[in-house]
């Protein structure tokens, strides 16, 4: 069962990329955690990438919770931001 979901149901937004081995690994850990997340390709959606420059990130994943933002994967500050 995949907790991707939609936008208003997602408690996180990941911004990632298609061959991205630490962005599927990350993805994972959220599943694993039960976290209902909403995936961005930078790929296959311009609009994400823009997004993602916007925010002063150019690598993934990104992973926004809320007001913080978080490179890479980072248990420690996920489980933080999420309240875990």
């Amino acid at each position: 069962m995949s907790t991707t979901t939609s936008t208003s149901q997602a408690r996180a937004i990941v911004y990632s990329s298609t061959s991205c081995t630490y962005c599927a690994q990350l993805k994972q850990y959220l599943t694993d955690q039960n976290v209902a997340f909403e995936e961005r390709n930078i790929d296959t959606n311009e609009a994400y990438a823009n997004e993602l420059r916007d925010m002063g990130m150019s690598s993934v994943p990104v992973t926004v919770i809320g007001e913080t933002k978080i490179l890479g994967l980072n248990p420690i500050r996920l489980k933080k931001a999420l309240a875990l």
